[in-house]
């Protein structure tokens, strides 16, 4: 290794390139700061090269492979479609390097100085760079932590192997599962089983208690209904003993809540994990920077941490480990740097799962609106009554409204169903502005079209839901 003789000085040092890095970084270019970015491995962090990106070109292929039916219906296409997955692997990476590619090309037009290799802090206001055998030392005014976060297997699998996959190492089988078995029940799990069902494999879930999904009830009850149609059978209550692996599947023992030991067989395993944040090489724990018990970094409103001159975002920071979280953190953390008055609010951040039909939940549950006592409505209107929804083959789910019914400023906004997860922008400026039914009404809704079911869920809430069965005013839901 050869160690830099001269610390070399920097304004505003991102340490990661992930979104909330790199947007971080490009927006300290536009509000006038000197940038340098450094980032161990590629540019786009886990989520452009092995996370949302993979999973969604993956759920963005089961979902058109699903409407193979409904093209042969308009006279599109033949019955000898077949899927193959190394096609599929070969897109992947195509769509990889183009956006990756973008954002170094980005990166380079806004003058971001992008340096590679592994930091460490070696005092408060110094990091070191490790490259091969190359070690340069930075001073810095101002730091932002974007390291993001690391999958690890539950501890209660204690053996590893290739047909036991973290999300990170499903997307990269090249063969497709005969018998998938998902252990797991949030938007990630789900996705992996509505995709990996569509594209021909067998699915099974298995979760561990009996609460289910971690969406409002309704849409909990619709998935349900959604998964034994496309026969994925859901296994609640199990608590799991043991995995036996083979050369040729894998068994999961699990016990039931009748303290009857119960078997589960498949060809691979998914297990959905928790993640770590990746602090530990970085030495940070040596300068009395503030983290929680789990281990993220301590930020205010602005993403600065218990040091004034270090700040951090993403997935080091308590919260849903999402990239949307991670670059609105990460603009917010530049443009604090930068002088401005911000604040990052997670309230009105959406749940979003791409599964088949999408899923989007902004705001309250009809669940937590009684659990607070808080005086509702709620109405909620089916796509199978939908124009669109109709043209297009997709007249699953529903969209569901939760106002308050004293002020009647909406509270929750939940949609099972195409169009979910384009339309839920609009889902969360509505509650962040705090919008009445009437806002709702006010303006008008392109014909035909999927955006036309949040018109007629809010009418709903009184009753007035131009294609819905008359309701009577006493069976208006009122809580």
């Amino acid at each position: 290794m050869v160690v830099g003789e001269i610390s070399q000085e920097r304004n505003l040092i991102i340490i990661g390139g992930g979104p909330g890095g790199y947007s971080a970084a490009i927006r300290g270019a536009q509000l006038g700061l000197s940038v340098t970015l450094i980032e161990q491995a590629d540019m786009g962090g886990v989520c452009l090269n092995e996370g949302c990106i993979p999973s969604k070109i993956f759920t963005h292929a089961a979902a058109k492979y699903s409407e193979i039916a409904h093209f042969q219906d308009m006279g599109i296409g033949s019955s000898d479609n077949l899927f193959d997955i190394k096609k599929l692997l070969s897109y992947k990476e195509k769509v990889i390097n183009q956006l990756r590619s973008g954002v170094e090309n980005l990166c380079n037009a806004n003058k971001i100085e992008i340096i590679r290799g592994k930091v460490t802090f070696l005092t408060i206001d110094r990091i070191g760079v490790e490259n091969g055998h190359q070690f340069d030392i930075f001073e810095f005014d101002q730091v932002i932590i974007a390291t993001g976060s690391n999958p690890i297997m539950p501890s209660s699998i204690q053996e590893k192997g290739e047909r036991i996959l973290l999300p990170h190492e499903l997307y990269k089988l090249e063969e497709l599962p005969k018998h998938l078995i998902v252990k797991g029940q949030d938007y990630i799990a789900l996705e992996v089983a509505s995709s990996f069902a569509a594209l021909g494999s067998q699915v099974s879930i298995v979760i561990d208690d009996k609460v289910g999904f971690p969406f409002d009830e309704s849409i909990n009850k619709e998935l349900n209904r959604l998964l034994k149609k496309r026969k994925i059978k859901v296994y609640k209550e199990l608590e799991f003993i043991s995995t036996n692996q083979t050369e040729y599947g894998i068994t999961l023992t699990f016990q039931t809540d009748k303290n009857i030991e119960e078997t589960i067989s498949g060809s691979h395993l998914y297990v959905s994990g928790t993640r770590k944040p990746n602090l530990e090489t970085l030495g940070i724990y040596r300068f009395g920077i503030e983290q929680t018990s789990k281990g993220f970094i301590k930020v205010n409103g602005n993403m600065q941490s218990s040091i004034p001159s270090v700040y951090a975002i993403g997935d080091v920071t308590e919260g849903p480990m999402l990239a949307v979280k991670a670059i609105k953190q990460g603009k917010a953390a530049v443009a604090s740097i930068a002088g401005e008055q911000t604040e990052v609010d997670l309230t009105f951040m959406p749940i979003v799962a791409h599964t088949i039909p999408p899923v989007v939940s902004v705001g309250l549950t009809e669940q937590t609106a009684r659990e607070i006592d808080l005086a509702i409505r709620v109405s909620q209107y089916a796509l199978g009554g939908n124009g669109y929804a109709t043209i297009t083959g997709k007249k699953d789910g529903f969209i569901k409204v939760i106002s308050d019914s004293t002020t009647e400023i909406i509270q929750g906004i939940h949609m099972i169903g195409e169009g979910a997860v384009e339309m839920s922008g609009s889902f969360v400026q509505l509650l962040e502005m705090a919008a009445k039914e009437e806002d709702i009404k006010f303006p008008h809704y392109a014909h035909p079209g999927f955006n036309e079911g949040l018109l007629e869920a809010v009418e709903g809430l009184i009753g007035q839901a131009i294609h819905a069965a008359p309701i009577k005013k006493k069976d208006l839901l009122t809580i």
